[in-house]
């Protein structure tokens, strides 16, 4: 299997990134299109970047959104007749919660499209266990506790929760297809020491990578770093154990603990990664980011509620450059290095590409 983690997967798309800039009269389709169809979540994990109040990331969301049925099934034919390449599912809520899920999946299975979801995998059981497993490219479930106790201490959930989705990643990968099963770590200063052990368990279940990542405790990079200094030396020791002891070709793991970036300002003052991945909300609001969704006054790129989504896209180029990133966006932003390139990329002076 190739690299599942890579910033490079934009530079595949040429016409795409030439498409970006002002410079451009061309307004092409995301390539990815993230859609958080509600925010319901029958968990309550501590660090929720949508529930912290330390955070701006969901700062406006009403819990109580949801994508009607019709609507998501019109964003999905859009979806698909725009020539849009992926969408995955996410909070919010988890998109497991969303009762009209399993008719969503089966209109995009219908289509070129591929999809995935990011759950809790609570509810990863019965016919969405199966449309999954035989239609979409891939699934990612949050973790954090190691046990049945921990896990009702981080997300206030009822007891047995643990094993229950042990349990359901055990029975989805009996299910077959090529789904592929993955796990995102989330690692903050209580399950640090569990790391080694909690991987080899979910290998044993059949998981086929684990990305292990930081929690993210404030808007501030110094503040985030504080919490997780202390802990650096244990998380890097028990993921070099794991990697040794367990990763090869058919189970990755994938290292994303790192101290963030002691300021988090941007220089430039527009974002190429509003084109390519926009994040269509349960409140039916199309946002720039997932680092912005339901932030109203800096990540909104605005309404599709009496649109259809396709036409939105295509009928302002301007509203795409009306978000500064270095006057909004100095906070955790997944795509920063990704926008930096993109910028590099496209600031290259044309009578000198020759001399590479």
């Amino acid at each position: 299997m190739g690299l599942l983690y890579t910033r490079m997967k934009i530079f595949r798309f040429p016409e795409k990134l030439d498409s970006l800039s002002r410079d451009s009269d061309e307004i092409l389709p995301p390539l990815h299109v993230r859609i958080k169809p509600t925010n319901a979540c029958n968990h309550g994990c501590w660090y929720c970047a949508y529930r912290a109040d330390a955070l701006q990331l969901g700062q406006d969301m009403k819990l109580q959104d949801a994508i009607p049925r019709e609507k998501m099934l019109e964003i999905i034919d859009d979806i698909a007749d725009m020539g849009v390449r992926a969408v995955t599912f996410s909070g919010g809520g988890d998109p497991f919660c969303y009762s009209h899920l399993p008719a969503a999946i089966e209109r995009l299975a219908a289509t070129p499209v591929r999809f995935a979801a990011l759950t809790n995998g609570a509810l990863l059981h019965g016919r969405l266990a199966e449309l999954f497993a035989h239609n979409a490219t891939w699934i990612r479930i949050s973790m954090d506790g190691w046990d049945d106790a921990s896990y009702r201490e981080y997300r206030g959930c009822a007891d047995g929760e643990f094993s229950r989705i042990l349990a359901n990643m055990e029975a989805f990968r009996k299910i077959g297809g090529s789904c592929y099963l993955g796990v995102s770590l989330i690692v903050d200063n209580r399950n640090c020491s569990q790391i080694l052990a909690l991987i080899r368990r979910l290998k044993d279940a059949g998981v086929d990578s684990v990305k292990v990542s930081p929690c993210i405790v404030s808007n501030s990079g110094v503040e985030t770093n504080a919490y997780h200094q202390p802990i650096l030396a244990t998380v890097k020791d028990q993921l070099g154990r794991a990697i040794a002891e367990y990763s090869g070709p058919e189970f990755e793991i994938f290292d994303s603990f790192h101290l963030e970036l002691e300021t988090f300002a941007k220089g430039y003052h527009w974002c190429p990664y509003l084109q390519i991945t926009p994040v269509i909300g349960a409140d039916q609001n199309v946002y720039s980011c997932h680092d912005k969704a339901y932030n109203l006054k800096d990540g909104l790129l605005g309404s599709i509620r009496t649109t259809r989504f396709k036409e939105f896209w295509q009928a302002d180029k301007e509203r795409f450059f009306q978000i500064d990133p270095s006057v909004v966006c100095n906070h955790h932003c997944v795509v920063d290095n990704s926008n930096r390139q993109i910028l590099e990329y496209l600031g290259a002076d044309p009578v000198h590409l020759g001399f590479v």
